[in-house]
């Protein structure tokens, strides 16, 4: 390209009089004010390791404690060294080289330091302490016993003032270990609902077995690891459930986030694209900086930030198997100044910053423009290169080995793995149609979960669609972080977008730059054989999209403003409705699955819940037979109660399936087989699902503008005969519902489950009678 030529700093020519040499001012300046950028990045990520490491206290806090210490010493006429400079001057000839004076004055601040740190780990003790009491979460909703509300006195005490995003990290407590009888008594009483008589008789006793014999051993181990490790299940957990994995993560691991539902703030595809990516890059400043806010529960009780780390400049990197051993890797890198855009079957590295700046949204938009403005063909084998990540592992490990490890192929391999992060330009339209919005919303989802297969780098961490009309979406790698990350990252963009704005004709404010570089084309150079890996992989993931069966319902009839009503808990009010559903849908109960945090402690990341439980099926037994409503009523308050508490239990590190998986990667690591922890393991979860919670509700005000309203996202169904289900609580009227399943089974129909998860939202708030009860 042209502006390529603006990125040489010096050109040479030889000549018979010497050599002839041409420096370019402009280019120089660039890398002047590149390098001055890198090193401010540096200093502030030094600065705020030094702010988080000393949290609670502050250096104003140091001046504090060390001027009154030097004070009161002074006022007293005190040694303020405490005898430490006469001590070591027995030993060390100190007087030669100090005075009396500067040895107060030093010896005063080595002690006065000593103290402060003192005062700060006593803090994070007691905090920690703290943190470790979970007793307020059995108070009931909007009212707090005396004890709970000085608990939270005396956290708010102890956490400091104005905490950065890692500030708590050193103060959370780690994950407990739950107890062997705990975790078998809990698991036996789950799947009690899903057996018959002689099934249960036949666990208990293989239950029972393992908790008197094998169990107890496999616990010692857990143990020293948790008192050894941050977090005893999180590191296994990456490795075992995601990295381990040789199958496509198109479908079944990553997941999507949808647009706002009902507004479209622009039609010009480079315009939408390039105030989103602005404002990511703004989110990553702040995240690098530090300064996004710490999630509080309650405004309180912190939730742990490990997650955000490797949320830009990450990729997930296949490996090749060793034996029995298959690992992917995760591979991160510090900092990255490009993202890579692809668009048409091209790949193009867009620099994001010029003049030591960020690119400003038009700036953006125009190098967007020029990239939709190129005509060239895709180079052989370069269009569908993407379909190597959507297919299965190994072959994509092989590939990458033997093609991608030299020359102009790493170069362009390594410019999509360090990128920021990677962006579609899509060719096709996507949009909530009122004309026709099932059919609309359900292409939507398939979009942003596999698109062609090709047109998406699948293990990149982020990966932005932004579509021809300026829809937009999210499509992400699971294994770095879990999608709260990536919807608090979403929640920040959608918020930004009517705040940036557009001018009249849809384009981003601001203006062009003069003497911008445009994007530079990545090159490859891809031999037959790889282009028929390439096919075989295409191949695979295409099977996989067509049989995805994907549903979504904005549910209007109401919201969580009338479930409260009802004095129920808005998650435990959809469980017990998605139950019901699927009884109704299926005919039978299964093992449901419902994703839980535990960020209360350090590095924590989820817990199941499971959601099907004894009282859960005795109130859709209740529902679907002939008993009274009272009873009914009865029924559903004891599920929800229920629920609750295993909310709980799974929030405070007390959940049973965390637990299980790492007592099973212990008895494989003693080469210990375990009939009880391998029928636990090998039990599929046929209803997946999971809450993806609005966290920053002061960014979208709902109540003035409605139609400010995030579509949520989903995920892809985890068993082949089962469903996935992922919703969102949107303000007091709204809820998002998102299904999947596999067309394949004849088990499964997304839109049949949507009918009836409908029906029993409706068929449950039928049973509190809130419009008879308005009307008296």
């Amino acid at each position: 390209m042209a502006e390529a030529h603006q990125a040489v700093a010096f050109q040479f020519t030889v000549t018979p009089e010497g050599i002839d040499l041409h420096l370019s001012h402009e280019a120089l300046r660039q890398v002047y004010l590149s390098g001055i950028h890198s090193w401010k990045k540096r200093f502030v990520r030094f600065k705020n390791g030094i702010m988080t490491g000393v949290y609670p206290g502050s250096p104003a806090g140091f001046s504090i404690v060390v001027g009154s210490y030097m004070a009161y010493n002074k006022f007293k006429q005190l040694d303020p060294s405490l005898g430490l400079f006469t001590k070591l001057g027995q030993h060390i000839p100190i007087s030669r080289y100090m005075s009396t004076d500067s040895q107060k004055i030093v010896g005063g601040i080595l002690v006065g330091t000593s103290l402060w740190v003192t005062i700060i780990m006593i803090m994070r003790t007691v905090l920690k302490s703290l943190l470790s009491w979970h007793g307020w979460m059995q108070e009931r909703h909007g009212s707090l016993s005396w004890s709970s509300r000085i608990w939270m006195v005396l956290v708010k005490v102890f956490s400091g003032r104005k905490p950065m995003l890692y500030s708590f990290q050193n103060s959370l407590p780690r994950l407990p270990v739950p107890s062997i009888k705990d975790t078998c008594e809990r698991y036996l009483e789950s799947v009690r609902p899903l057996m018959d008589d002689q099934q249960f008789e036949r666990m208990k006793g293989l239950t029972q077995d393992f908790e008197k014999n094998l169990g107890p051993r496999l616990q010692w181990y857990l143990k020293l690891k948790s008192w050894w490790a941050s977090n005893y299940v999180s590191d296994w957990w990456e490795e075992y459930i995601y990295l381990r994995g040789r199958g496509p993560i198109m479908v079944n691991s990553n997941y999507y986030a949808m647009d706002f539902l009902y507004v479209f703030p622009t039609s010009i595809q480079a315009a939408r694209a390039g105030n989103a990516i602005h404002s990511i890059m703004l989110y990553r400043r702040k995240l690098d900086r530090a300064q996004i806010k710490p999630l509080m529960l309650l405004h309180t009780i912190p939730m742990c930030s490990a997650q955000y780390e490797r949320m830009f400049n990450t990729t997930r990197v296949p490996g090749v198997e060793t034996g029995r051993v298959f690992s992917n890797t995760l591979q991160h890198v510090n900092e990255s100044k490009h993202i890579v855009v692809y668009h048409k079957g091209r790949y193009f590295k867009v620099w994001m910053f010029y003049d030591g700046r960020l690119l400003l949204p038009r700036e953006i938009e125009q190098q967007m423009e020029r990239i939709l403005a190129d005509k060239s063909e895709p180079l052989p084998g370069e269009e569908r290169l993407a379909a190597l990540t959507a297919g299965d592992r190994t072959p994509w490990a092989k590939a990458r080995e033997s093609f991608f490890s030299r020359g102009k192929n790493k170069q362009s391999l390594d410019a999509v793995e360090k990128a920021a992060f990677f962006l579609t330009l899509d060719d096709t339209e996507q949009r909530y149609d009122t004309k026709n919005p099932v059919k609309s919303l359900d292409i939507y989802a398939k979009s942003l979960l596999h698109g062609k297969c090709y047109d998406r780098w699948f293990d990149k961490s982020l990966n932005m669609i932004v579509y021809k009309n300026g829809t937009m979406g999210l499509n992400a790698e699971h294994s770095w972080a879990d999608a709260p990350i990536v919807g608090h990252l979403w929640e920040h963009v959608l918020s930004m977008d009517p705040k940036l704005g557009y001018t009249e004709d849809g384009h981003c404010v601001g203006k062009p730059h003069p003497n911008l570089p445009g994007p530079q084309r990545l090159q490859w150079t891809i031999p037959a054989e790889c282009q028929e890996a390439i096919e075989s992989s295409l191949t695979v993931a295409r099977a996989l999209a067509d049989d995805v069966d994907c549903h979504i319902i904005p549910f209007t009839d109401f919201g969580k403003g009338l479930i409260k009503k009802c004095r129920t808990s808005p998650d435990a009010f959809i469980q017990i409705a998605l139950q019901l559903a699927h009884y109704r849908d299926k005919g039978k109960f299964c093992l449901t699955y419902e994703a839980s945090m535990t960020r209360m402690f350090r590095e924590g990341r989820t817990e199941t819940v499971r959601s099907c439980t004894i009282e859960t099926c005795a109130f859709v037994r209740a529902m679907v037979g002939d008993e009274t409503r009272e009873e009914r009523l009865r029924l559903l308050k004891l599920a929800a109660e229920k629920h609750q508490n295993l909310y709980r239990l799974a929030m405070t590190g007390q959940g049973i399936d965390r637990h299980l998986f790492c007592l099973y990667v212990v008895s494989k690591y003693l080469g210990e087989d375990s009939p009880f922890l391998k029928e636990v393991l090998s039990e599929p979860w046929k209803l997946s699902t999971s809450q993806t919670p609005l966290q920053q509700v002061e960014l979208f005000d709902l109540v003035r503008h409605p139609e400010y309203v995030s579509s949520g996202g989903g995920f892809g169904p985890v068993a082949d005969d089962g469903y996935g289900v992922s919703y969102i609580i949107l303000g007091e009227n709204h809820i998002n519902f998102h299904i999947s399943s596999k067309r394949s089974s004849p088990e499964t129909d997304s839109h049949r489950f949507g009918t009836n998860i409908r029906q029993a939202m409706l068929d449950i708030l039928g049973l509190f009678e809130l419009n008879n009860k308005a009307a008296k």
